[in-house]
């Protein structure tokens, strides 16, 4: 299901309940300050991983990680904030990831110039590469509501995110004709307008829906195929308007 019908989705079932809850809800379930949220969010996410390129081409090329949120995945995520006033509200969230991946040696077969596969020769088999991977995304923002008065427990926002990713990838092969240590990294760091609307069902409950007005990312990837060469690099501006709808379900404390 494509992001655009989870949020219009999203959408409608705020409206319905929110229609549905005027003519009986008799309590302000609003925040207030001092009040903590936690939410799960399902939308555009920020993080950024790249794979470091084999060390043995003769030629390398390089593109930077593409920043359109409409290229990414649909992603969960969490966020985290509190209402250091009524009606304003710090943001945080984030997440890392570590992979380690064990090196082998390489297994040397019978092939040689003279031979060939199917003649009872024995193919080789290269070592398998010993690689790390880390990768995290980090961002925080701040939101100002505004109650609307003819929908209870209702309330809209708006605000601003400053957020930062970062992905890096390094493998070395244990063999003869290995040059040494290939690796790469990536790193994103974006900022924006956001608008949206959270629906307080209950005391500790609610569902929203946001998107961002306008948002601005920039990237630089950067590759070194072999220990011993300059970086080969690259980087990108990207724009956008009406980007990175999310919708998210938290709970309040």
């Amino acid at each position: 299901m494509k992001i655009e019908k989870i949020l219009l989705l999203a959408v409608t079932s705020i409206i319905c309940l929110t229609i549905n809850a005027q003519t009986s809800v008799d309590k302000d379930y609003t925040p207030q300050k001092g009040d903590i949220t936690l939410a799960a969010t399902v939308g555009y996410n920020s993080y950024t991983s790249i794979t470091a390129p084999s060390g043995l081409l003769t030629d390398y090329e390089l593109a930077a990680i593409s920043t359109n949120w409409s290229d990414k995945k649909l992603m969960v995520g969490f966020e985290s904030g509190w209402f250091f006033r009524d009606t304003w509200k710090l943001n945080l969230g984030g997440g890392i990831n570590f992979t380690n991946s064990p090196g082998y040696t390489a297994v040397p077969g019978t092939i040689d110039e003279d031979s060939e596969i199917g003649d009872g020769s024995i193919p080789n088999y290269r070592a398998v590469a010993d690689s790390y991977s880390f990768s995290y995304n980090v961002f925080t923002g701040i939101d100002k509501y505004y109650k609307i008065k003819s929908i209870p427990n209702l309330m809209m926002y708006g605000g601003i995110r400053i957020g930062f990713a970062y992905g890096l990838n390094e493998m070395k092969y244990d063999e003869p004709e290995s040059m040494g240590k290939s690796d790469a990294e990536t790193w994103n760091l974006r900022g924006g307008l956001t608008f949206g609307l959270d629906y307080f069902l209950a005391k500790g409950i609610y569902v929203g829906c946001q998107v961002d007005p306008f948002s601005y990312t920039y990237n630089m990837t950067s590759v070194k195929p072999q220990e011993g060469l300059s970086d080969l690099s690259a980087d990108s501006h990207n724009y956008s308007i009406m980007s990175a709808p999310t919708i998210k379900i938290g709970f309040k404390f």
